[in-house]
């Protein structure tokens, strides 16, 4: 496939398959299977709102690849969550299962909507219709459904319930639920704590000190937050944060509990005290040792690739850096530790939810926390040791290693 400037999400994605694909030497037809979804689901879902009136709304199910066990990825709630982006989603999900090496596959969900815009009542009805249409497909050993941009643990309470209308109770469905419906200690921090233990593995085995350094931080949504809130465990001081509505900068440091008091109370972080008001742009820009985009795709891109100061970018959210901006930055020696290995600190501990539930047994938070940092650090050292060897970066790295750990399995089941 071609670099290109305009590679859709999906494209972007197939890319780096592509690459470590290639690396791998894969037989063809596997490499083709690869390629595409298993199996893609289109939904209208008619809902009706507040104000009396019928609108239809546009969901998905994408199940990209089941060879290693169940299906597992969140549902998104955004106005981008187009067909095209769930499937970039759910593929992401196929490594990333991989590269921790939990015993699921990859797919996603999502329904293009903005939750902002409508009622809990109103999010309530969506969420149990979308789960109407698309339960054929999931299943606590099928395909198991998570939180993800724009739902959270109430959204999966209701799928949990309306699931258990028509096939009993059964709370291994969905992860990321509340604590009193059968979810997990910890699994609400775990996808910025996964990312933390990730950064200071990397920089154990790389023999560098992260005292000091500055941290710029993309998004305060879930991933975000914690990673502000844990970030500092490291020696690093937080300079500048940013959501939605805008970000601030404070050289001489922010701290992340008051950043994140300050978001609750006002509903943005703008006009923290004594810091300064920057724009999202200008964030990405900043002169910092450490960024980190925790909010959306493709915010770094040709556009903006060199114009990056950081010298390290852990990447919070899922693919926000473009396969031309990926070629930039390493040529300017940018070291990227890559979604599918340090954002799989969520999957991880959905994967422990999904087991207690299994054994109607549960895990003390302490348990919880020390078995994401087993399965992050493990997976941290493997990518590292092969980048290592092998003289290519971490992204590479963790593609090849999760490609390789899929294809194994499509071999040894004899799928083809």
């Amino acid at each position: 496939m071609e670099l290109r400037n305009d590679m859709s999400a999906f494209e972007s994605v197939m890319w780096f398959f592509g690459r470590a694909a290639k690396h791998l030497n894969i037989p063809k037809e596997i490499q083709e299977l690869l390629s595409h979804s298993w199996r893609e689901l289109t939904v209208e879902v008619p809902m009706r709102m507040d104000n009396g009136d019928v609108k239809i709304f546009t969901g998905y199910r994408v199940q990209h690849s089941g060879a290693r066990g169940p299906y597992k990825g969140g549902v998104r709630y955004h106005p981008n969550a187009n067909l095209d982006e769930i499937r970039a989603l759910a593929s992401l999900m196929t490594w990333k299962t991989a590269v921790v090496d939990i015993p699921f596959g990859g797919a996603k969900g999502g329904v293009q909507c903005n939750p902002s815009e409508l009622s809990q009542d109103e999010l309530n009805r969506l969420t149990r219709r979308y789960t109407d249409l698309i339960s054929h497909l999931i299943g606590p050993t099928r395909d198991i459904v998570a939180p993800d941009m724009g739902t959270n643990a109430r959204t999966m309470a209701w799928i949990m319930d309306e699931y258990g209308q028509r096939f009993g109770y059964n709370p291994a469905i969905v992860t990321g639920k509340p604590i009193e419906l059968g979810g997990s200690y910890g699994r609400d921090a775990a996808t910025g704590r996964g990312a933390v233990f990730s950064l200071g593995e990397w920089a154990r085995l790389a023999q560098r000190s992260l005292q000091g350094n500055t941290v710029a931080i993309q998004g305060m949504g879930n991933v975000g937050s914690w990673i502000a809130k844990l970030v500092g465990s490291l020696g690093c001081k937080i300079i500048a944060v940013s959501d939605s509505k805008g970000g601030v900068l404070l050289r001489g440091g922010l701290d992340g509990e008051a950043l994140a008091n300050h978001k609750r109370t006002n509903g943005s972080i703008a006009d923290f005290p004594e810091s300064e008001n920057i724009s999202n742009e200008q964030l990405l820009e900043l002169d910092c040792d450490i960024l980190i985009p925790a909010s959306i795709d493709s915010v770094i891109h040709h556009e903006n690739a060199d114009r990056i100061k950081a010298g390290i970018i852990v990447e919070g959210a899922n693919h926000p850096i473009t396969p031309v901006a990926d070629d930039v930055l390493q040529k300017k020696d940018v070291i990227i530790l890559p979604d599918i290995l340090v954002n799989a600190g969520g999957v991880v501990v959905s994967y422990f939810e999904w087991a207690q539930n299994i054994q109607q047994f549960r895990w003390e938070e302490d348990r919880v926390n020390a078995e994401l940092s087993k399965a992050m650090i493990k997976a941290t050292r493997s990518v590292y040791e092969r980048a290592q060897k092998e003289n290519i970066s971490m992204r590479e790295s963790a593609y090849i290693l999760g490609v390789s750990r899929v294809v194994k399995t499509i071999e040894l089941r004899g799928f083809i």
